[in-house]
């Protein structure tokens, strides 16, 4: 869901680029408003996608390349025997407890790019089974990637959204913000 991302602060290309984060992290968080946890975990169409789901997917997935551009280990180690688990509540997992969490990445990741020296900075991204080799990878390069991967999985919250009850992109931004849209 588009919503106006205000513009930066002359010379603020961290700032811009937080900001375009922020906005579809928005889109996420707004795709759960008003349902129930059994709700957000229903999965409406052919696939496999639920909003519980793709809340869990982003934050985890924020918090591993935020995790790997410091060189740690992400907080949550994925792989072919636990990669399911990650588009799915699991145990006393809920949407609150996710979106909490999502709250600490995203501060998290607003702490650590403010911080870098310069957006020019690199880390090793490994060789994994979805990355064919190792690359140094730009902060810069970090940023866009979450914006395009959240921004991706935003349009799916979309989509699942308005097929559980047909709330729209637009009636979740007006009801959040307590105003019609119109």
């Amino acid at each position: 869901m588009v919503t106006h991302v205000p513009a930066e602060t002359p010379g603020d290309e961290r700032g811009a680029l937080l900001a375009f984060i922020e906005e579809q992290r928005g889109g996420i968080r707004r795709s759960v408003l008003g349902l129930t946890d059994e709700q957000a975990t229903s999965r409406p169409s052919a696939g496999e996608l639920s909003l519980a789901g793709l809340l869990k997917h982003v934050a985890e997935i924020e918090q591993g390349w935020i995790a790997r551009a410091k060189g740690e280990p992400p907080a949550v180690h994925r792989d072919e025997s636990n990669w399911h688990e990650c588009f799915r509540l699991v145990g006393d997992e809920t949407v609150e407890s996710y979106l909490a969490y999502y709250e600490k990445v995203a501060a998290g990741t607003e702490s650590f790019i403010r911080a870098v020296p310069s957006l020019d900075d690199t880390f090793l991204m490994a060789r994994t089974s979805w990355n064919p080799r190792d690359e140094w990878l730009s902060m810069r390069w970090l940023c866009l990637h979450l914006i395009r991967e959240t921004a991706r999985h935003a349009g799916h919250a979309d989509i699942v959204r308005e097929s559980l009850d047909g709330a729209t992109a637009f009636e979740l931004v007006a009801k959040e913000q307590g105003s019609s849209w119109e």
